[in-house]
């Protein structure tokens, strides 16, 4: 399953503060960002649905996210 969030990551600089929290979460999933993107959308393929997670380290670490329908 493939989830997609709207957040407010807009460097590779954010990216990488925010790599070793999801890498260590989500060890099994693809993820990325689209920083070009008006969103800066991030997208993330995995068997679970932790959207509550990803929104959770999203906010810890200074960021907002929401997923998109």
């Amino acid at each position: 399953m493939i989830h997609v969030f709207k957040t407010t990551v807009s460097t590779e600089t954010q990216v990488q503060e925010l790599k070793p929290y999801l890498d260590k979460l989500f060890p099994l999933s693809k993820w990325s960002f689209d920083l070009e993107d008006c969103d800066s959308i991030f997208r993330i393929e995995t068997t679970e649905n932790k959207c509550i997670l990803i929104e959770f380290v999203f906010i810890v670490c200074g960021f907002n996210c929401e997923e998109l329908e």
